[in-house]
């Protein structure tokens, strides 16, 4: 038997409405519920990686980088150098392994989480990305015991030129970026 009365059909339109909004609320909170380091998954902090399928200190970076809340996929490319060339690496900004954004940002060695966040959120003009040069004792992924060796982040300007985006004097002023783990290899 079907009843066809119009406040039955007029209830019924309410209750779908509110079952639709009651959903739509609850997977917000769902979303929002998981915090910033989800909806910080977004491409600005998705990473491609380029290194060694050997190399230990790359693999630890890259750990350090995903607990962070860094989205990372890795390969291993036999052409590393060239790859390095075409990004235009000049020899003497690079490391063992090299970071790029879906933007086109590149981050070339032990850069700490926290300064590859910061310059993502401030993206300097005319910046091409950062770099730590060779592999300091001490810089993320480099942990070895109490030794520390201070290092400069550098920015990569687009015509090629350097400048310190950040010194490191220390494993303290490290860990004060915020972010860093050191696990004493």
């Amino acid at each position: 038997m079907r009843n066809n009365h119009p406040l039955i059909h007029l209830f019924i339109a309410r209750a779908r409405r509110a079952l639709t909004a009651g959903v739509l609320a609850l997977g917000a909170l769902l979303i929002l519920s998981h915090g910033p380091q989800s909806l910080a998954q977004g491409p600005e902090l998705a990473l491609s990686v380029m290194k060694s399928p050997t190399c230990g200190c790359c693999q630890a970076w890259v750990d350090q980088l995903q607990a962070q809340g860094f989205k990372v996929s890795v390969s291993h490319p036999d052409d590393l150098p060239a790859r390095k060339a075409a990004l235009g690496l000049a020899p003497q900004v690079q490391s063992c392994h090299t970071a790029t954004t879906e933007a086109g940002y590149v981050f070339e060695g032990h850069v700490p989480g926290a300064l590859i966040r910061r310059f993502l959120a401030e993206k300097p003009s005319n910046a091409r990305g950062l770099a730590v040069p060779q592999m300091p004792i001490g810089s993320p992924g480099m942990e070895m015991g109490k030794s520390f060796e201070p290092y400069d982040v550098l920015l990569l300007k687009q015509d090629g030129s350097t400048q310190v985006y950040a010194h490191v004097p220390s494993a303290q002023a490290q860990a004060a970026l915020g972010g860093e783990t050191h696990h004493g290899h």
